[in-house]
């Protein structure tokens, strides 16, 4: 495979603020988060006493999109002072207990990953939460206004569809679990 013309050209920093910077290398133009910042995605899996399998999804408001969106729990891994050494699955546990009030019995990598590859630099770690238990709420930190949304994973397509219908947006990550084969059994 042949790298792109720019690709070793130096990377100009155009713009920096608190989370993001915007960068330019040649003709291409990103966003990459700030101080090294990455992220922390997780497919949390629940299961009733008769089989039926969930996935426990978050929504909320989001200022760049206009609208509310609906995403897998995510969060930033090490972005409060101090947390700088933070690895990705202490980020990940305690994201999914702020934002959707569930406590991972397991909590597995699945690898890393990036959302869009043609305009953010941005890699996050996606992990599994298996052996969920229900320890609050939810509902994020102060100022976050997230709804916790526990969905059967056979009507997943119908609750994504009927969230589209509604003019809400949909997270690229929600794909996945429309593909329930990736999931595996857990």
């Amino acid at each position: 495979m042949e790298r792109d013309r720019d690709a070793d050209l130096p990377e100009e920093v155009m713009w920096e603020g608190r989370f993001i910077t915007a960068k330019k290398r040649g003709r291409w133009e990103y966003v990459g988060r700030a101080r090294g910042i990455r992220a922390a995605a997780i497919i949390a899996l629940d299961r009733d006493p008769d089989g039926t399998r969930h996935v426990i999804l978050v929504s909320q408001y989001r200022v760049p999109l206009g609208c509310f969106s609906l995403e897998i729990p995510a969060g930033l891994v090490g972005d409060d002072a101090g947390g700088e050494g933070e690895d990705a699955l202490t980020a990940a546990a305690r994201e999914l207990e702020e934002e959707t009030g569930y406590r991972a019995g397991t909590l597995e990598v699945l690898g890393e990953f990036y959302s869009s590859p043609g305009m953010v630099s941005e890699a996050f770690t996606l992990l599994k939460a298996t052996s969920l238990a229900r320890v609050s709420d939810g509902g994020g930190t102060e100022g976050e206004n997230i709804i916790v949304h526990r969905v059967a994973l056979k009507d997943l397509s119908r609750f994504v569809a009927e969230w589209r219908r509604a003019g809400h947006g949909v997270d690229v990550r929600i794909a996945m679990l429309l593909t329930p084969e990736y999931l595996g059994e857990d």
